[in-house]
């Protein structure tokens, strides 16, 4: 079996997500990628919900982190009622109470990264329970310590010249930060922080002349690529992804990209979590020690 998915979002194909939405209506899902594909920690997709439908409200026996796509929808936890629209994220630890509703006209579409992934064979992992009280439904605020399952992240984000203190929500700190090395700049959404234990969600834009050469990770990685085109390789097999196209790399995966000459951006995420050291296995750096090797011995 591969050890990567490339899926183009021309052949999305959205269906009735059956038991891991218990009481849906006007909800379909595309799952990209998952059990089936052979990945151990990731169920990525997009979930889409129609003007008037809903959820019952369920828990699950894996993480789930999303991010808003477009149009608005409202979320219910134990936490906090919210309603979502486009930029907004978040994270529902497992076993907590959530549903989901429709709001406004038009159909609103989110990002989901379940996991472990949702086991077809043991109910998709998810539990009908009691319905969780009728709330109004708030925005979501940054700075609200009482909704810290949920951010928000827009263009100005992944603006190295607009992080001064002036124009961010939330008091400047590494939580805040936008990392940039390389041409590529990355702002963490889903992670520790906001309450994640099993994966992260983040995004990541390249600029023009951004790119990052062949390695690997111990860990599994999902990519939307939500705006432009970029070069990519899976164990030497290349790609132009898109707009709309998603990808997964299995651990081991020797994986690369690199801009098309353009400014491009895509959602990543990882699971598990990346560990403290030892992250990233680049080619060129144990191409390096061989080198070395040949002279030494």
């Amino acid at each position: 079996m591969a050890r990567f998915v490339v899926r183009r979002g021309t052949e999305a194909d959205y269906r009735d997500p059956g038991p891991l939405a218990p009481g849906a209506v006007g909800l379909t899902r595309w799952r990209a990628v998952g059990e089936d594909d052979g990945a151990a920690h990731t169920d990525f997709g997009i979930s889409r919900l129609e003007p008037g439908g809903r959820t019952a409200t369920h828990v699950h026996s894996f993480e789930e982190s999303f991010h808003v796509l477009r149009g608005e929808v409202v979320l219910a936890t134990p936490e906090a009622t919210v309603r979502l629209v486009a930029g907004d994220y978040g994270v529902i630890p497992i076993g907590v109470p959530h549903a989901w509703r429709a709001v406004g006209d038009e159909a609103a579409e989110w990002s989901d990264l379940f996991t472990p992934p949702a086991r077809a064979r043991h109910g998709s992992d998810t539990y009908r329970v009691p319905e969780l009280p009728e709330m109004a439904p708030v925005a979501v605020d940054p700075r609200d310590p009482r909704t810290r399952s949920f951010g928000t992240i827009t263009a100005d984000h992944m603006v190295p010249g607009r992080q001064s203190q002036e124009l961010l929500a939330v008091s400047a700190s590494m939580r805040t930060a936008l990392l940039v090395y390389s041409g590529i700049s990355l702002k963490m959404m889903v992670d520790s922080d906001l309450g994640a234990t099993l994966g992260t969600m983040f995004m990541v834009q390249y600029e023009p002349d951004g790119k990052a050469g062949p390695h690997d990770h111990p860990l599994e990685e999902a990519y939307l690529v939500t705006e432009g085109e970029v070069l990519a390789t899976f164990d030497g097999q290349e790609f132009l992804l898109q707009t709309g196209d998603i990808a997964w790399a299995a651990v081991g995966c020797v994986h690369s990209f690199a801009a098309t000459g353009a400014e491009v951006r895509w959602l990543e995420t990882q699971a598990p979590q990346m560990p403290p050291r030892h992250a990233y296995r680049f080619v060129r750096d144990w191409d390096y020690l061989t080198e070395r090797l040949e002279e030494e011995l």
